[in-house]
């Protein structure tokens, strides 16, 4: 590639990533900016005075930290359940021979393309007559029920570029299969793993409708709650809300940050090898 071209395409790529980023600055920006400067005709408003008292509301009056340990709970716990069941699900398709086998997996595959949310009512319904409202499982459960398909996609794509040769050997040795999948495919799987995981964060984390339908107690809301302690009926603290958003978003950027490439090996690995 000439220099010229190269020089081209480093100035496509800072184009893309100066849109990409965009949306992060404006929203550091308006958080730090007075109330009465956030109707301006300006793209970016400079504040005269930066208005750190915004990020204090936001810890405080947004009770954030209450929801940050409620959020990362119901994250964890969903986290966990996908990644076990969707990794015995993986190994089940791959290793296994049964008779359903490729029917049970396009089955648990539509799952990919019914959205969380076209499942609220029923959801909503049924969880309400057995108790399930107002409770850390009431959000579990359908976020799990959600991520399962795609974390299963995933994995079965990666473990299918796995040897067996690997387990065989370890069969050999008198090996139980839960000591095959959990001590030696998931060591090997992880990638894979680690996509199912920041996947399944993003999605938990970013939340709002399913917890706004099934929580009002408020000692279980999560963190997109934050914002609408500040939104009044005639006014909002629009400084407040916009803090409460950086605040919420700086945990999910540093993940993805972190394992950004362990995403691409586990996205990629199944479709290159397989």
């Amino acid at each position: 590639m000439s220099k010229f071209n190269r020089t081209i395409l480093w100035i496509f790529f800072l184009l893309v990533a100066g849109v990409q980023l965009f949306p992060l600055v404006w929203l550091i920006n308006f958080s730090l900016v007075d109330a009465n400067e956030f109707f301006s005709d300006k793209v970016l408003v400079w504040p005269e005075v930066l208005k750190w008292q915004n990020y204090i509301n936001a810890w405080i009056d947004g009770n954030f930290v209450r929801y940050l340990f409620n959020t990362v709970l119901v994250s964890t716990v969903t986290i966990i359940l996908t990644v076990g069941i969707s990794l015995s699900m993986a190994y089940a398709f791959t290793r296994m021979t049964w008779k359903w086998n490729k029917f049970f997996f396009v089955i648990i595959l539509l799952g990919i393309m019914i959205p969380i949310h076209a499942t609220l009512l029923p959801n909503f319904t049924i969880f309400r007559s057995i108790g399930l409202t107002d409770s850390y499982w009431g959000l579990i459960l359908p976020y799990t029920a959600v991520s399962v398909p795609f974390s299963t996609f995933i994995l079965t794509g990666f473990m299918r570029s796995i040897p067996r040769a690997v387990e065989e050997s370890a069969v050999m040795d008198g090996a139980s299969i839960y000591r095959i999948v959990f001590q030696i495919i998931l060591p090997l799987t992880k990638p894979a793993i680690v996509t199912v995981i920041v996947t399944t964060f993003l999605n938990v984390w970013n939340e709002f409708i399913m917890a706004y339908t099934f929580i009002s107690d408020d000692s279980l809301k999560t963190l997109p709650f934050s914002v609408m302690n500040f939104a009044g009926q005639y006014s909002s603290d629009y400084g407040s809300q916009f803090a409460v958003m950086v605040l919420t978003s700086i945990p999910a950027i540093i993940i993805y940050v972190i394992f950004n490439e362990q995403i691409t090996k586990g996205v990629t690995a199944g479709s290159v090898k397989g």
